[in-house]
């Protein structure tokens, strides 16, 4: 029997569950005080997701750098692996905040997307 140790993120509480599993499977889960906990530590166990905040680099840009996320939460065993695609990107300016920057990350369907805004700057202007 195996027991993973979670906290919950569902709601504001935060608990402080256990999941035990034999084999792979779920036999049960402990400490929730709501369903949200429940369905939120079966996710976590079977194909736990995150949102990637990141940054991406910026030419010809006011900043030299540009917040991104995933749209979307994508599989936690992805996210190395998605950082080193994006450590490959760079965008011209001008950025809008909700730009698609990359689309299909890594496969997943879900895409990268500027979360500022980055004006762009005349090079000439440039000490």
């Amino acid at each position: 029997m195996e027991q993973n140790k979670i906290i919950c993120v569902s709601c504001p509480i935060g608990c402080r569950m256990t999941i035990q599993s034999k084999d792979g499977k779920i036999t049960s889960i402990i400490g929730n005080d709501c369903l949200k906990g429940i369905k939120y530590a079966e996710e976590e166990f079977i194909n736990p997701l995150r949102i990637l905040p990141t940054t991406v680099k910026v030419i010809g840009g006011e900043l030299p750098l540009v917040s991104v996320k995933t749209e979307k939460a994508i599989p936690k065993r992805l996210l190395l692996k998605a950082m080193t695609e994006i450590a490959e990107i760079e965008v011209n300016a001008p950025v809008k905040i909700g730009q698609v920057i990359k689309n299909d990350l890594r496969g997943t369907g879900v895409s990268l997307v500027a979360t500022r805004n980055i004006k762009r700057v005349d090079s000439n202007l440039r000490s």
